[in-house]
């Protein structure tokens, strides 16, 4: 069984199973006591996550917070003049909106739906009243805040020293781990913007990892064909990221 960052959030180290068959949950509150976590649920409402959707605006308020599910979300940031690029992917394995618990009402950045699935969504005054509630989900909350600041810089560093082949092989291991799935779809365009480069790049790279067998490429349609030798031609960024998990959730 393979190793994802999703799996350093449950506390009891136990893996969740890879079935098909097994219910897909959102690890942040996974982690929360049953009382709590009912609660909570009870105050959320599970919505679909159509890929393209802006969830929020960078430094507009937050009005929903989102658990997801089966979908994922790209966190983007952009200078003017220049293309968005990616800061971080949001799957099952945390949230959009954890910020609020530092008391800051603005996004720090604009989330876009990449992945389409589902998600379970709560206003931002219902979270803020939760925290207020809850010692459990705010300790939680901040071992995510955690994640996210390390992811930051990992990524930042990531950009600034490594390759396009390696970065692409990282980027796709960690939309690998979200999807929930061996396929899906991420245009050239997208992936240019991901990595912060042209998209004559990453025609480049997928072609050679497509040529090692690692993935099929064609027309956005992407499949994993070789998790560990993708996990091989990664750089260091997707270990260190898993590491981040681990430690923020030790």
């Amino acid at each position: 069984m393979r190793q994802t960052l999703a799996f350093f959030v449950l506390k009891d180290d136990t893996e969740m199973p890879e079935s098909p068959l097994a219910p897909v949950v959102n690890l942040l509150l996974a982690g929360l006591p049953l009382d709590e976590l009912s609660r909570i649920r009870e105050c959320c409402e599970e919505v679909d996550l159509v890929f393209g959707t802006i969830l929020c605006e960078s430094d507009q308020p937050f009005l929903y917070v989102y658990f997801p599910l089966t979908g994922f979300v790209s966190r983007v940031t952009a200078l003017e003049g220049h293309p968005a690029l990616e800061m971080g992917l949001v799957g099952n394995e945390g949230m959009l909106g954890a910020t609020l618990s530092l008391g800051v009402n603005g996004a720090p950045m604009r989330a876009v739906v990449q992945g389409a699935g589902t998600a379970l969504r709560m206003t931002a005054s219902q979270l803020r009243r939760e925290l207020g509630r809850s010692p459990c989900l705010q300790h939680t909350l901040n071992c995510y805040l955690f994640v996210l600041l390390a992811q930051l810089s990992q990524i930042a560093a990531c950009t600034h020293f490594h390759e396009i082949e390696p970065r692409l092989a990282c980027w796709l291991l960690m939309t690998h781990d979200r999807a929930h799935a061996d396929h899906f779809h991420l245009t050239h365009a997208y992936l240019a913007d991901m990595l912060g480069v042209r998209r004559s790049g990453v025609s480049i790279a997928a072609g050679a990892l497509q040529q090692r067998g690692l993935i099929r490429y064609s027309r956005g349609e992407i499949n994993i064909l070789d998790r560990q030798g993708l996990e091989a031609a990664s750089c260091e960024c997707y270990a260190a990221l898993l590491q981040d998990y681990s430690q923020g959730f030790a």
